[in-house]
């Protein structure tokens, strides 16, 4: 039984997905009502940098949905393998949205169109400059929100990603990191500064949930056709209500990415897929259990894999 991966910001690099857009017209017609939904080159962008503007909040989001969706489309259209048969779909914060679409929930247009203004919300909720995020590493979340609560009257910081067993990522004011900096390394923890201007999933992005609320109640959604794991309640979620909701909640909640893969691997799943740029959710899988098979989609040759895997 297996489930379909899709990843979220940090996975996005120049040249993603150029083979399929290269060699497939359809990939390039993705690209093209992109560009259009969006009224900028986003094409150019992702074929051809500069990275500091791919990695600009408001033009990742988009970016690695368009990405994610062209490899779901590709590996649908040019192999005999069946994606219905997903047992789940399950998506990193943005990835959440690239599930949706895959899932038939929302369109492609209204999710480019809800990407679109999220970054930009989740870029502004916070002056830049002010916040960031911390990834602790080899570290217990159980230990991290320990540290937290015993000092929740000196500073502030939130978990915002409980990503694998030993990786925990904590948002905050950079003031606030910079003292959370000094304990961590006061205890011996391992922990990187990451290259983000602002502080995602915890209740620092007010501004953004009061932004995206309204955007996300007035869309229509259907219930998925492939049942999604929620970011905020890592349990499977079926109803258009409940993900409008939980949607709305994801932006200050953390992702509880661990939890997410655990529980799949409860109800059955054994084998995940990962659809998109990069690898970076099979490497946390692999870190939460090393007993599920693996795969990753991100090249022509990665989709030849799949197929020659569902014709034996």
């Amino acid at each position: 039984m297996f489930s379909i991966l899709f990843p979220g910001q940090g996975s996005q690099k120049i040249g993603m997905a150029s083979e399929f857009y290269n060699n497939l017209d359809y990939v390039k017609e993705y690209f093209s009502q992109a560009d259009d939904i969006l009224k900028k080159n986003l094409t150019d962008l992702i074929l051809n940098g500069p990275k500091e503007d791919l990695d600009q909040t408001e033009n990742t989001q988009p970016a690695i949905f368009l990405v994610s969706y062209s490899i779901f489309k590709t590996l649908e259209k040019e192999t005999e393998f069946n994606i219905q048969d997903a047992k789940y779909f399950a998506g990193h914060s943005l990835g959440e949205y690239s599930a949706l679409c895959c899932a038939n929930s929302i369109t492609f247009e209204q999710t480019i169109n809800l990407l679109k203004h999220r970054g930009v919300a989740m870029q502004n909720a916070v002056p830049k400059g002010e916040g960031g995020m911390v990834a602790i590493l080899g570290v217990e979340i159980d230990q991290i929100n320990e540290i937290l609560k015993n000092n929740e009257n000196k500073f502030n910081c939130y978990v915002a990603n409980d990503n694998s067993i030993g990786q925990i990522v904590v948002s905050g004011k950079l003031d606030s990191l910079e003292l959370l900096c000094k304990i961590l390394k006061s205890k011996e923890f391992k922990f990187i500064r990451l290259p983000v201007s602002s502080p995602f999933h915890c209740p620092l992005m007010k501004n953004a949930t009061e932004e995206m609320k309204q955007r996300i109640y007035n869309t229509e959604f259907k219930d998925p056709e492939i049942d999604i794991i929620s970011n905020v309640t890592a349990n499977p979620i079926k109803k258009s209500d409940e993900i409008k909701r939980l949607l709305v909640d994801q932006i200050e909640k953390p992702v509880r990415w661990r939890e997410s893969v655990n529980n799949m691997v409860k109800l059955g799943v054994d084998h995940f897929i990962e659809l998109g740029p990069g690898k970076v959710l099979s490497g946390l899988v692999k870190r939460i259990n090393r007993n599920v098979k693996l795969n990753q989609v991100s090249t022509f040759d990665d989709v030849k894999i799949i197929k020659n895997d569902r014709l034996k």
